[in-house]
């Protein structure tokens, strides 16, 4: 091999995700890219990892792993991990699925530009995670969408359910987070603020009698699964994040008895399946 050709080889980006909860989360191929890397780096910025452990993580792949803030990729366009991968192979740590819920596409395009090959390595997603959680069938979810925090107050949310309950489609509710403040919407704050647009919308989308699903810490040991009406869902105590809701469309019967059995859903929900 040719020094050119050497040099070539050696331009390449990896991402890999993390999973859902901790460092265990990797897969075998993952953890296999970060221990032949000559540059390892790391974000924890766009979800919460609830067990991981940045001693473990470095003790699993061998060698040290530099952590980027939001403003390394975001204000500095990925600079650091960019450059050191037109020195060597360099891996990027992403949690969850990397470009799932959240995207890190930019930075992707950005060593394409450079002349970078980029590789992905898919972990657990966040999406995927909670709807097999909850029992309900993939096929019959419609658009997902995230509930901001109130400064950030949107009618966007309320309007998504609506559309897709309209289709007869459930609708995946990811809470909004900042986990550099140790910041996490809940279930009861993303409830309280879709039942009082509600008052002022009156469309029959977040009632007190509404059916809805609450998650917790999808992908961890300690999972927390419930499914009932908002006016007993907003009182329900979910414990430590991150926390997602479902609101659902027209369900099957076997989708209202996984609920009945796995989520505490009241036996009556089985009287509404058509």
């Amino acid at each position: 091999m040719n020094v050119t050709s050497r040099i070539t080889t050696l331009k390449e980006l990896v991402f890999v995700g993390l999973g859902l909860n901790d460092e265990q989360g990797i897969s075998l191929s993952g953890l296999e890219e970060a221990k032949t890397a000559d540059h390892v780096f790391i974000e924890l910025y766009t979800s919460l990892l609830p067990d991981f452990s940045m001693k473990r993580l470095e003790a699993l792949v061998g060698k040290k792993v530099r952590v980027l803030q939001r403003f390394d990729l975001e204000e500095e366009n990925g600079k650091l991990v960019l450059d050191s991968a037109e020195k060597g192979k360099t891996v990027f740590f992403v949690p969850g699925d990397p470009f799932i819920a959240t995207t890190h596409v930019t930075l992707r395009m950005e060593a394409a530009k450079r002349g970078v090959k980029t590789r992905i390595v898919h972990g657990a997603s966040i999406i995927s995670a909670i709807i097999g959680l909850s029992g309900l069938h993939n096929y019959k979810f419609g658009k997902t969408v995230t509930v901001p925090f109130p400064e950030n107050f949107s009618e966007t949310p309320y309007k998504v359910i609506a559309q897709n309950k309209q289709l007869g489609l459930h609708t995946l509710c990811l809470l909004d987070i900042k986990v550099d403040e140790n910041r996490f919407l809940t279930i009861k704050e993303a409830l309280t603020m879709l039942m009082e647009i509600e008052q002022k919308k009156k469309l029959n989308i977040a009632t007190s009698d509404t059916f809805a699903v609450g998650v917790a810490r999808a992908g961890s040991n300690t999972p927390t699964l419930k499914a009932d009406y908002l006016n007993e869902l907003v009182t329900y105590d979910f414990g430590a994040p991150p926390q997602s809701l479902i609101f659902t469309g027209q369900l099957h019967f076997m989708e209202a008895d996984a609920l009945i059995a796995f989520a505490g859903a009241p036996p009556k929900l089985r009287s509404t399946v058509k």
